[in-house]
């Protein structure tokens, strides 16, 4: 296990791959660690380096503060700086697309390129991430498990045995990191901040989202000029566990075009 050392503690990646090849960064979704990628990351080109992390809070990450988009976005501004030696290519999913966004606006320089998957300049309004943090306040994950399931997964998926080892994942996130990234997720609005990237932009998302639908997904796409955008057919919130093949199917010409000098 590899570990960058923070203020508040240790923040856990992994890397997979060349360790002179240039450079992915994947950030995950609220209640998942980075396992998240496990099935789509073997799908993807074999001459790149692969960092994947733990948002604080989250898997083996220590909590820092973590209640605003910005603390976040230090997580991986700090992790590029530490690893990569060069611009990378950031690959967010849901808040993890929130974070790059996030690093793009503030660290441009960093980035080569950045890929949006089932994430918005905004997610949810105040009140929405409050009753969410109400619920498992007062109830904890398990309450909200079963909802978040058929946010995430499509009715196929749903239906496979599969799912219970994702439900697991989401009810074994410490309820205080989980709190902290809805407070975070509750005021984060990059909405100006993406209409003024410029930068080659992927945005991905799938037809049975309930979390992120595709059509917000499509219109933070539209912030970003000549950016390119995708729906997966029969996927939902998290197509890289769902329809992995697919997903890299549309990934890696990106990666192929954009992570190389």
């Amino acid at each position: 296990m590899q570990a960058l050392t923070r203020p508040y503690g240790a923040l856990h990646y992994r890397t997979d791959g060349p360790a002179d090849a240039p450079t992915v960064i994947f950030a995950n979704s609220l209640g998942t660690d980075l396992r998240l990628w496990d099935a789509v990351l073997p799908l993807l080109p074999q001459d790149l380096r692969y960092i994947r992390y733990d948002k604080q809070g989250h898997g083996l990450s220590t909590l820092g503060n973590g209640t605003d988009i910005a603390d976040h976005a230090d997580d991986a501004i700090a992790l590029i700086e530490a690893l990569a030696g060069k611009p990378v290519v950031f690959v967010g999913l849901s808040i993890g697309g929130l974070i790059g966004q996030t690093v793009a606006s503030r660290r441009p320089e960093l980035l080569r390129a950045l890929v949006l998957s089932n994430t918005a300049a905004k997610l949810g309004t105040v009140e929405s991430w409050q009753a969410r943090i109400d619920a498992i306040a007062g109830h904890g994950l398990e309450h909200i498990a079963d909802a978040v399931m058929e946010r995430w997964f499509a009715p196929v998926f749903r239906a496979t045995p599969e799912l219970a080892l994702w439900r697991a994942m989401l009810t074994r996130t410490p309820a205080d990191g989980y709190i902290a990234a809805c407070r975070a997720l509750s005021q984060a609005d990059q909405t100006a901040a993406t209409a003024a990237l410029r930068l080659p932009a992927l945005a991905i998302a799938g037809d049975a989202d309930g979390a992120s639908p595709a059509e917000l997904v499509e219109a933070t796409a539209a912030l970003i000029p000549g950016s390119a955008f995708h729906v997966i057919p029969g996927a939902g919130h998290l197509p890289c566990v769902e329809k992995p093949a697919a997903y890299a199917a549309i990934l890696s010409p990106f990666l192929r075009a954009h992570a190389h000098d």
